[in-house]
């Protein structure tokens, strides 16, 4: 006897090949998805109205309730206003809260990227000096501050600030 649950015996296929299942007089021919009005002689709502779920109207919605246009309040329009730049809209950074100095995971991630934009022939920034390693080529124009690349930071609040690679302090 196994210990997976089926009991003994067959691998414990208990499905009935026999019974009822999807055959053609399984099927009503008469019953129509489509159809909003209900045949005559069963109950329902006014001509034209159906009732789904309990509830009458369209989506459970009484006809007689409308939605009301309500224009919003100052309040309301002022934290709008102050959380425009929450939604991934580009807003100026006027006063930013994150530190001006370059952490060393975007440090990485910069570095990466100007490598392989730089192995894939993107133009150098910087006079070489010999130089014909990616990465070398990355950190010289890093350290020149000179890699035209944009860091976003996320805040919590779902807002973020952009920074300019040349505006950061990388020691």
């Amino acid at each position: 006897m196994s210990d997976d649950g089926y009991g003994g015996g067959g691998g414990g296929d208990d499905y009935d090949y026999e019974g009822p299942g999807f055959t053609e007089d399984a099927f009503d021919e008469g019953y129509d998805l489509l159809a909003t009005e209900l045949p005559e002689g069963e109950a329902g709502g006014a001509e034209g109205e159906v009732q789904m779920n309990g509830f009458e109207g369209t989506n459970g919605i009484d006809q007689d309730q409308e939605m009301a246009n309500v224009e919003p309040s100052q309040e309301q329009q002022d934290l709008n206003a102050l959380g425009a730049g929450m939604r991934g809209e580009r807003q100026p950074n006027k006063v930013r809260i994150t530190t001006p100095y370059l952490t060393k995971y975007e440090r990485a991630r910069v570095l990466g990227t100007r490598a392989l934009q730089i192995s894939m022939n993107a133009p150098v920034l910087v006079p070489l000096d010999g130089e014909t390693d990616a990465l070398q080529i990355a950190i010289k124009e890093l350290s020149q501050r000179k890699i035209p690349l944009i860091i976003r930071r996320y805040l919590p609040d779902g807002s973020f600030e952009d920074w300019s690679v040349s505006e950061l302090i990388s020691d």
